[in-house]
């Protein structure tokens, strides 16, 4: 690929968005992702996924890569959630979801562990959050509900600094950026460790 027609780019490069308000102001604000951003950062690397990685980490949101990850999506995205948690799963990953998520990830041989939606219980998925039990957060509302639900999701996510992740697609380069990442942290090692 050539920028303005002078320099060749050997791989891939991935953009994201920045966020230089306070925590605080985020979880006050209604404002869309672009009216907050006021800037972006470019991570550039050989693979995608390293490329992915990069953008989160200067952007300030340094994916987990390992711990536990909170999936829970709507029917619409199930499907396309299974390669993304399988990746996670594979990793080591531990998979905490909802009861319905819980169902079709397990359906399609995925092992997850569940939580209780907001309003089903306690201790419920913000609880899980609040306690640090999740390190990273794949939520995809759905209806007057789901948008509720996943502005205390959010908003718990901003609070407590959890990178959220709101599509199967971002899952995925999610899963695909913590592999390369771990990948070159075993290169990096020194031999004997």
């Amino acid at each position: 690929a050539t920028l303005h027609g002078a320099t060749s780019i050997d791989g891939f490069c991935v953009r994201e968005a920045v966020f230089p308000i306070s925590a605080e102001a985020k979880l006050a604000s209604r404002l869309g992702p672009v009216m907050q951003s006021t800037g972006e950062v470019i991570g550039s690397a050989s693979s995608y996924g390293m490329a992915y990685y990069k953008a989160q980490e200067a952007a300030g949101d340094r994916l987990p890569i390992s711990g536990s990850v909170l999936i829970t999506v709507t029917d619409a995205d199930k499907p396309s959630i299974i390669e993304p948690a399988r990746r996670f799963r594979e990793m080591g990953f531990r998979i905490l979801t909802t009861r319905g998520t819980a169902a079709f990830l397990e359906s399609n041989g995925i092992a997850t562990d569940t939580v209780r939606k907001l309003g089903m219980g306690r201790p419920d998925l913000v609880d899980a959050v609040k306690t640090r039990q999740v390190d990273l957060i794949i939520n995809t509302p759905s209806g007057q509900q789901g948008q509720t639900d996943d502005g205390y999701i959010r908003k718990a996510a901003i609070r407590y600094r959890i990178p959220y992740i709101s599509t199967p697609a971002g899952a995925l380069a999610a899963a695909k950026g913590i592999a390369a990442q771990r990948h070159a942290a075993l290169r990096l090692r020194p031999a004997g460790q």
